[in-house]
């Protein structure tokens, strides 16, 4: 029975990797990974709640493998953190709603700076998406 269940698992994420590919378009897929590769400056992840955790975990994997990244946590950020963005740096914002009210300042600073932003959220017509890169 229980190796049954844990079957069950694996095809449930088998099925939304399915979808998860369905979805990603080719041309902004290839656009967020060359400014990704190309910045000079350092790649900064941001989100709230469980966004926020996978964000940290994203920024860390980065680091990891040598690219300058660190999290930076959106409330901390509109009370004085910004500074800590530059204008060669890369920002990736995550949200799955994309109307994430914390999120609206490092937008508006990024657009300010042209830092470019990748988004990474459900909602193809959310605030994120439409003011991303």
């Amino acid at each position: 029975m229980t190796f049954s269940i844990g079957q069950n698992v694996i095809d449930i994420e088998i099925k939304a990797l399915e979808l998860l590919k369905k979805s990603i378009s080719r041309g902004q897929f290839e656009m967020a990974v060359n400014f990704l590769y190309k910045t000079s400056g350092k790649i900064i992840i941001s989100g709230i709640g469980k966004s926020g955790h996978i964000a940290s975990k994203i920024a860390s994997t980065l680091s990891s493998v040598g690219s300058p990244s660190f999290y930076i946590h959106p409330s901390e950020a509109n009370h004085g953190d910004l500074g800590m963005l530059e204008k060669k740096d890369v920002v990736i914002l995550i949200s799955n709603s994309g109307e994430t009210s914390e999120l609206i300042n490092l937008i508006l600073y990024c657009k300010k700076l042209g830092i470019p932003i990748i988004s990474i959220t459900s909602e193809l017509n959310s605030t994120l998406s439409r003011e991303s890169n």
